[in-house]
């Protein structure tokens, strides 16, 4: 009796889980890159969301010492799974999954072919340039697929029930991630072929057109039994002011705010003074709090910009996430200033559409350095933009970088640490290939999905990045922990902050605390100058002509010591025979020793300087197994007339040790009086 009971029971919970388990269509998956609500399910058990990219595989975790080994190891361009005969492995899954994303710095004309549920055709043979460039059905759309300041990004989606492999032939390119979910077992998915129907073309076709020409909409439209409040708060300094607070259960569709001092403030600070502060249901604590200008997903100040789920527009800012509350919702705003301001609000709530039970409730924290590691090989190179305990789904992140001598300050993987995972689910290549560009792009660009809404040139000083994981959402059971590599220190200053977005499930704290004024306002400062006395920038001059090439200023903080300002006019992709031609400024007539300083380095070419027309000496070799300064060079003494003189340098080969990249630098030209 006791074995037929045990056997029934077997059976009950079989159907139960059979009848749990979920059937999507391939339109089910279309409607996923614009369903701002699902994010806001709790995760059923065995949800996962990883990603295979060509990280460098030197990083590891010995079990053994319980120690991170290479912790930093950089040569992540083409790390694969293993080789089999002329085929690099990129990746190994088992279904039922989908690939939400795909990503590359450089793809190129090799053939990248996707095998799904053990076939012995691929179901996609195709360059891996056609994944991204828009001409291939059904990798098409701008806001689909596309290249946005040199990254290469696809997000159609790729399901397969059983299993997917992923190889690539030669000359696939540069730098991979697949990021994909696997569903629970019994998860029902169809597997992906070029070939779609009619309704799915359109409905890949809408989408696209949805998350091109239409953000800052709620993508679900006008929803049943929705509501809207709207107040304009007028905040004196130190006052906390009540937005709204709602009767559940309901959610919040969208929060817009109209900020009326734009034009006659200093938005920076200002963004950072007032701040955002939501309470769900009985908590003691605000699951949402944030500098006003933050939560909107670009900092510091005001970033016109459009995103799927956030955005700032003329004036205003949106917020379109889905959050609901079984009781109340509460919404205020702290004016932590010195001033009097007055933000125009617009709420939207609606009716649950599922019981409040199965939904989590939204967070959103703003911080700086909260939660670093405590592992050493960890702590020295990791750091935290989101750790939380508890049941929920991470959904975006956005960066704030002061970085002030400039630099490529984003030589950083991502490292997603799942439920307690001692190596990372998610590790990626790059910090800029983690929010959908490449090759240290200073270019603005604004996309659904992820954002450089802010770089103040060159990387240097302010820079603003934001990824929305909508498709790709990280599901978490127990934990959670999102880190991103920092290679520059807080003392040279590079300094981040950061405001992440995720669900957790109702009564879950998150152990972010409410930071100061003085914390938020005030720590991005200008460096002490450290230019040499009397000398002439040679990021400073003006360019005259160029026959190829791309000069601009490159920081060398570091390389060390010996450059003054710590920073030169970089000039690559020239060839030789190339000639970039400078303006040297001389303010009165007279006979000038002329002097300048230049930087070698295993990539520099050979150059030969010239001065109106006349060379100045032999040629210079600046090859250097190490990047460091030529000392000051002696270019002779000339007469000189008041005005602009031609500086050019011309490319004419390189060492034959050298990495022919025939690169150059000028650190700085000095005029001195000749006796």
């Amino acid at each position: 009796m006791k074995t037929l009971r045990t056997f029934c029971i077997a059976l009950m919970l079989a159907a139960v889980a059979s009848s749990a388990a979920e059937t999507f269509s391939y339109l089910d998956l279309i409607k996923r890159l614009t369903d701002l609500e699902a994010l806001a399910v709790l995760p059923a058990a065995g949800e996962k969301c990883q990603q295979w990219s060509s990280y460098d595989r030197a990083s590891r975790y010995d079990e053994a010492t319980g120690k991170y080994v290479k912790w930093d190891a950089n040569g992540d361009g083409g790390g694969i799974i293993r080789k089999e005969g002329e085929l690099s492995v990129f990746a190994e899954m088992e279904g039922p999954g989908v690939i939400w994303r795909i990503w590359s710095a450089a793809a190129g004309k090799g053939r990248v072919k996707i095998y799904l549920d053990g076939a012995s055709e691929p179901a996609v043979d195709l360059p891996f340039e056609k994944y991204f460039d828009g001409t291939e059905a059904p990798f098409q759309g701008k806001a689909l697929c596309h290249v946005l300041a040199k990254g290469w990004n696809n997000y159609v989606p790729v399901p397969f029930q059983k299993s997917c492999k992923i190889v690539a032939e030669k000359n696939w390119g540069n730098y991979y991630h697949f990021t994909y979910t696997t569903y629970p077992k019994g998860t029902v998915l169809p597997t992906f072929t070029l070939k779609r129907s009619a309704g799915e073309t359109a409905a890949l076709a809408k989408a696209n057109e949805f998350l091109e020409k239409k953000l800052g909409d709620d993508p679900a439209g006008k929803r049943e039994g929705e509501k809207a409040e709207e107040k304009k708060v007028a905040i004196r300094p130190g006052e906390t002011a009540l937005v709204a607070e709602l009767d559940g259960p309901r959610a919040i569709t969208a929060l817009r705010a109209r900020l009326d001092f734009l034009s006659a403030l200093s938005d920076k600070d200002a963004l950072r003074e007032l701040c955002l502060r939501i309470t769900w249901d009985d908590d003691a604590q605000p699951a949402v709090w944030t500098p006003l200008g933050d939560f909107f997903g670009a900092a510091p100040g005001f970033n016109k910009y459009k995103s799927l789920p956030l955005g700032m527009s003329e004036d205003s800012g949106y917020a379109l996430w889905y959050m609901p509350f079984a009781k109340k919702a509460r919404v205020e705003l702290v004016n932590d200033g010195k001033a009097k301001h007055t933000v125009a609000f617009r709420i939207t709530h609606a009716p649950l559409a599922r019981p409040a039970e199965s939904l989590g409730r939204f967070h959103a924290k703003w911080h700086r350095d909260a939660f670093l590691p405590e592992e050493p090989e960890r702590r020295a190179i990791d750091w935290t933009m989101l750790k939380t305990q508890g049941r929920g789904r991470f959904v975006g992140v956005m960066l704030h970088v002061w970085n002030p001598r400039g630099g490529w300050w984003g030589e950083g993987d991502e490292k997603f640490f799942v439920d307690g995972e001692k190596f990372p689910s998610t590790i990626g290549t790059g910090s800029e290939d983690y929010f959908g560009y490449a090759w240290c792009c200073p270019e603005l660009f604004t996309n659904a999905f992820h954002n450089q809404p802010r770089n103040d040139g060159h990387n240097r000083r302010h820079v603003c990045v934001n990824r929305w994981h909508i498709t790709d959402n990280v599901p978490f059971q127990s934990s959670f922990d999102a880190a991103i590599e920092k290679y520059y220190k807080n003392d040279r200053p590079t300094l981040y902050a950061s405001t992440v977005y995720w669900y957790q499930a109702a009564g879950q704290t998150d152990g972010y605390a409410v930071l100061p004024l003085a914390e938020r306002t005030g720590w991005y400062v200008e460096p002490p100058n450290k230019r040499f006395p009397g000398v002439i920038e040679g990021e400073s001059l003006k360019v005259i002509e160029r026959t190829g090439g791309n000069p601009h200023p490159q920081e060398l903080a570091h390389f060390g010591e010996g450059w003054s300002d710590q920073c030169h006019l970089w000039w690559i992709q020239a060839k030789p025979g190339d000639r970039l031609t400078l303006a040297v400024p001389v303010k009165e007539d007279g006979k000038y020793k002329l002097t300048a300083q230049l930087t070698k380095a295993k990539d520099y070419g050979i150059i030969q300087l010239s001065l109106d027309g006349k060379k100045l000496g032999g040629p210079l070799d600046l090859y250097n197994p190490k990047v460091v300064p030529t000392g000051p060079l002696d270019l002779g003494v000339h007469e000189l007339t008041k005005g602009e003189h031609r500086l050019t340098l011309e490319i004419i080969g390189a060492n034959e040790k050298a990495v022919k990249n025939y690169m150059a630098g000028l650190d700085y030209v000095k005029l001195e009086r000749a006796q």
